[in-house]
């Protein structure tokens, strides 16, 4: 292995490590050349037979705030209504998983297991966005099913670390596709497109207690079999 490919390798383990979720947003807004930069990075990602499933939807300013409200007024009286089912149930690891995440989340925020109204009220901060500036809601053709869903999902893998790689912080959404009759009748998404996540874009609040939290990962060796 060469020097030059050490650096590179190396350069983007620190990237993979240091990028996480950002919960709490600063309303500073991203510059222009920065958000393209961003999303023709992410552009390049692989794609069954190159269909390039994705298509975004970029919101912000008053965009982001109308979505919010609309959001806000409609999750805590009606059902959800995702395009794409979720998961049926979580069992085992992935429940094990799960629990911890929120448990460790929550114990950031100081909210108590059963603090049913601050859980209530940290469940609403993602129709709030996190408060950020910026919102892609990302979508994929019906038509291409379980793959072009798989291709969204390498998308916005590779968005995420587009972003941290230029300093912008972000998280992925799923709560905003449960209610994907709300966000198509407010942006007008075509019916043949499925919704299949937000993408919230920004700056870190270096004083927001969600911002210390951090997931942990499984150990290679759980998750890859037959490694040397």
């Amino acid at each position: 292995m060469t020097t030059a490919t050490t650096t590179t390798a190396d350069a983007l383990e620190d990237l993979l490590s240091s990028r996480y979720s950002c919960r709490g947003f600063l309303p500073q807004t991203v510059d222009g050349t920065d958000l393209r930069r961003l999303f023709t990075m992410a552009q390049r990602t692989a794609s069954w037979c190159n269909s390039q499933a994705w298509q975004v939807e970029l919101l912000s300013g008053d965009a982001v705030t109308a979505l919010s409200e609309r959001l806000l007024a409609h999750v805590p009286v009606a059902a959800e209504k995702p395009d794409i089912a979720g998961p049926e149930r979580y069992e085992g690891v992935y429940q094990d998983r799960r629990r911890a995440c929120g448990f460790e989340l929550y114990n950031a925020l100081g909210i108590a297991r059963d603090d049913q109204t601050g859980r209530l009220m940290q469940m609403l901060e993602n129709f709030r966005f996190f408060g950020a500036p910026h919102v892609a809601i990302i979508t994929s053709p019906q038509a291409l099913g379980t793959y072009g869903v798989m291709d969204c999902g390498g998308y916005v893998a590779t968005l995420l670390a587009a972003a941290e790689s230029l300093g912008v912080n972000a998280i992925a959404q799923a709560a905003i596709a449960m209610f994907g009759d709300v966000v198509r009748a407010e942006i007008g998404i075509p019916e043949d497109r499925s919704i299949v996540c937000a993408v919230s874009l920004g700056y870190a609040d270096p004083e927001h207690p969600a911002n210390a939290f951090r997931t942990v990962r499984e150990d290679v060796d759980v998750a890859v079999a037959g490694l040397p």
